[in-house]
């Protein structure tokens, strides 16, 4: 069963994930945990972006952020990674308020079938490059037949 973004469910380790992707990742950082390559890393590591409030008699939920692992390098240091499709605007107002409250770097990530996993602000500069066109048309009203004949 897939999503409205069309991203399926996907098992693995008894673990279920929200997208194949996400499962790809998931096993690429078994193999770089058993390689050596990361200290460790855990799933959907939870950060609190505003606190529960009351105002006027009426309670406000806290607002959460999950993310999809948090990487410990052999350094020490941590990374927060986020497996993307698309960036929803729910998802850019989150990251925006966690860029702010938390050091902690965070890569949101996707998977192109031809680049493998690359960062989404990457992707999303290659396929707006790619989608230009290379030589610049002109006028697209103008007929294509110049001449007496064509007018």
């Amino acid at each position: 069963m897939s999503n409205k973004y069309g991203a399926r469910k996907t098992v693995v380790d008894g673990i279920t994930f929200d997208s194949k992707a996400e499962a790809k990742y998931y096993e690429q950082l078994k193999w770089l945990k058993q390689a050596k390559q990361i200290k460790d890393f855990s799933l959907q590591p939870r950060f609190e972006l505003q606190e529960a409030f009351k105002k006027n008699s009426k309670t406000f939920r806290k607002i959460e952020y999950i993310a999809d692992f948090l990487v410990t390098k052999l350094d020490g240091s941590k990374e927060v990674i986020d497996i993307k499709g698309m960036e929803t605007k729910e998802f850019a107002i989150k990251r925006k308020l966690y860029e702010h409250k938390f050091d902690t770097p965070l890569k949101v990530i996707a998977f192109d079938r031809s680049l493998g996993f690359i960062e989404l602000d990457k992707l999303k500069k290659l396929k707006r490059k790619a989608g230009k066109p290379t030589v610049k048309r002109g006028n697209s009203r103008r007929p294509s037949v110049v001449g007496k004949a064509g007018r």
